[in-house]
């Protein structure tokens, strides 16, 4: 964060700030979770990231299922504005629509700007030429969550956290097959398995661990073979998977990584923003052939490697993610 606010304040005034809280990836809901714990440790947040790069206004796109959460920030926003007035930039509190586009950054914009959510080309990069044309900071909710405390205790506090050489706190949104699901925070670098035991409470009853997205829809699937991996950024990318929102979906041996891989799949084909031939044509294509009795293999293969070099942006080249892993680690399912 601190590294993207000093690229910011070498860009013109005046710059803005574009704060997401859409949470379209399936399976996360820990923004939800932490402004309904604390929202005034977000909003601190965001008020020394504007402090910090001079913003002239921040824009807050808020995923519109949440309504009590809307109407909690706009309390709160006004409250800040009757007492702080000139002080503030200007707050404003923008309704997404759903879309799970939307969590692209340039597509987050092109929606704020009142235009269907659909990712720009790069370059210029947002921070460069973003919102309204002006240089933009874009933040998820859950960096600015952790600034004030980080400010306060210390970066040292923060790294202090972790396991398996990785360092600081991440916060998981576990759904599936475990006796606790919910917002877990935990040491970087946990694995699956260390998060069931230590804060899932377990695997339900009648179910044991046959596998996981480790990161939301679009993170891949692992087998239950590999779950002693450090959940972080860059220890899931040589597996063909990736944290992602820390979205932990866990299944069990009464699911199948085959339907779960369709599922996700129909779900990549409605969400895709219809911009781009190999995101609107292969996830519609992938889905059909995924449902039939048997895969052909080689084709989706093919399929998810065009997808992957050619779409525009992460939703088409992350799409292909769990149809892959469910060929390579779930071979069992497709066995003639």
């Amino acid at each position: 964060a601190g590294r993207k606010w000093r690229i910011l304040r070498d860009q013109p005034a005046p710059r803005l700030i574009a704060v997401n809280i859409d949470e379209g990836e399936p399976g996360t809901f820990k923004d939800r979770h932490y402004l309904e714990l604390d929202p005034h440790r977000f909003l601190e947040g965001m008020l020394i990231a504007a402090w910090a790069i001079e913003a002239e206004a921040v824009y807050i796109y808020l995923r519109d299922e949440y309504a009590a959460l809307r109407l909690m920030l706009q309390q709160e926003l006004e409250q800040l504005r009757q007492h702080y007035g000139e002080l503030l930039p200007s707050l404003e509190l923008r309704r997404g629509a759903g879309a799970y586009i939307c969590g692209e950054e340039s597509a987050m914009i092109e929606s704020i700007e009142g235009k269907r959510g659909m990712p720009r080309l790069r370059p210029p990069y947002v921070a460069q030429v973003g919102l309204f044309g002006r240089p933009t900071l874009e933040h998820n909710m859950e960096t600015l969550y952790w600034v004030r405390d980080i400010v306060e205790k210390g970066a040292q506090w923060f790294a202090s956290h972790g396991r398996n050489e990785r360092h600081g706190l991440r916060s998981f949104s576990v759904s599936g097959r475990v006796k606790k699901p919910g917002v877990h925070l935990a040491p970087a670098g946990i694995t699956l398995q260390q998060l069931i035991d230590e804060y899932c409470g377990g695997m339900a009853e009648g179910h044991e661990l046959y596998g996981y997205f480790p990161g939301g829809a679009s993170g891949g699937i692992l087998p239950a073979s590999m779950a002693d991996i450090p959940l972080d950024f860059d220890t899931l990318q040589a597996h063909g998977c990736f944290i992602g929102s820390a979205a932990v979906m866990v299944f069990s041996q009464h699911d199948s990584a085959r339907e779960l891989a369709l599922n996700a799949m129909k779900f990549f084909a409605h969400e895709s923003c219809g911009q781009c031939t190999p995101c609107r044509v292969g996830a519609s294509k992938a889905a059909n052939l995924m449902e039939k009795p048997q895969w052909d293999v080689p084709l989706l293969q093919e399929l998810s490697e065009v997808m992957i070099d050619a779409s525009i942006c992460g939703l088409g080249q992350a799409a292909p993610n769990p149809v892959l892993c469910a060929i390579k680690y779930f071979p069992q399912e497709f066995a003639s």
